[in-house]
């Protein structure tokens, strides 16, 4: 094992069962709406991809990115998008593996709203630190951690390493 990697926080078991939950819940929301799905890349790759093929909507998908540090509450990093679809006057749910600091996800929300005439923005995660910053649009997600702990894995790097785990574990550095 990794010098790195530490105990087991998520399972693939309840990770599982997380996109589950998430996918229940933006199903029963969008159930007849027009969406696009935008997936913060990297991280919310592999959520992205479990996600979706739960939901039994239609989804138009993109992806956005904004390069930003684990943990860090004030990235000023570029926002990339490349808007490859209209996403003008349609419900958009933003994916990423999780909201840890939430000044990113913030960040990209108010950015959607100022630039693109969307209909509504809603934001899919697997789960939430609990000193994240305030994001005001509607969250889904499956678990609300109990700390700030700094995890790796199923799309969370550390040192852009790790994000392939199938499994969620706390950090030692």
């Amino acid at each position: 094992m990794n010098k790195h990697i530490g105990k087991t926080v998520f399972n693939s078991d309840q990770i599982k069962e997380g996109v589950s939950q998430v996918a229940d819940q933006l199903n029963k929301k969008f159930s007849n709406d027009d969406v696009v799905i935008i997936t913060v890349v990297p991280g919310g790759i592999l959520f992205t991809a479990d996600l979706v093929r739960q939901l039994k909507f239609d989804v138009s998908m993109d992806y956005i990115s904004c390069p930003h540090t684990p943990g860090e509450k004030n990235n000023t990093s570029a926002i990339i998008y490349h808007q490859n679809i209209n996403i003008a006057n349609r419900h958009v749910v933003l994916v990423d593996d999780a909201i840890e600091s939430g000044g990113t996800m913030k960040r990209i929300v108010e950015f959607l709203a100022q630039n693109f005439n969307v209909k509504s923005i809603s934001v899919a995660t697997l789960f939430v630190k609990p000193g994240r910053v305030n994001i005001p649009v509607d969250q889904h997600f499956a678990y609300e951690m109990e700390n700030d702990d700094l995890l790796v894995g199923y799309g969370l790097p550390w040192n852009d390493k790790y994000r392939n785990m199938p499994f969620i574990s706390k950090l030692i550095k």
